[in-house]
């Protein structure tokens, strides 16, 4: 049996997008899916919970207990297949920082658009190609931190990035021989 492929969200305090990231992915993937998702920031404090205003937006069954943030580390990001960022700021700090990894990192949404492009691809086959041919990032593959903003941002940000997951999950979690 192969590995699981290990996909890697970031944002900036592994607070609030990047967990409800990871957490609505496992959601999505569902049990028995051969992918695991994890999740870091690139600044912040280790072992903080998850932001309160994402937590109920999240989907029924993720649980955001046991959720403690983490710092992206070189050790991270080695382990990881493809790495999936909030917006491209987190991206450029990536891949200054990292840049052995420029193949693996991208931002939600631009990883979302490249998968578009393979519809015949999933799993590690589906990585390979966005990574040989990748969509430009753009400003509206962003996602808009909600952090201290209120209700509304939390509810914006977690709507795009349940929309961005709907289109990823199922391609990634679909196989990962391709």
């Amino acid at each position: 049996m192969s590995e699981p492929l290990r996909v890697l969200f970031v944002c900036t305090a592994n607070i609030s997008r990047s967990p409800f990231l990871e957490l609505t992915a496992r959601s999505l993937a569902g049990e028995g899916a051969d992918v695991v998702f994890a999740s870091a920031g690139t600044h912040g404090f280790d072992a903080r919970a998850m932001d309160e205003a994402m937590v109920p937006l999240l989907p029924g069954g993720a649980a955001a207990a046991g959720h403690a943030s983490r710092r992206l580390t070189r050790e991270i990001m080695a382990e990881a297949d493809v790495v999936l960022t909030a917006e491209s700021a987190h991206r450029t700090f990536i891949l200054e920082e990292f840049p052995q990894h420029f193949r693996k990192v991208f931002t939600v949404g631009q990883f979302a658009a490249s998968v578009a492009e393979h519809p015949e691809l999933r799993g590690r086959a589906l990585v390979e190609a966005a990574a040989a041919r990748r969509t430009p990032a753009r400003p509206e593959h962003d996602i808009a931190d909600p952090y201290r903003r209120g209700d509304v941002a939390a509810a914006t940000a977690a709507d795009t990035m349940s929309r961005m997951l709907s289109v990823i999950v199922p391609r990634l979690a679909g196989g990962t021989d391709g």
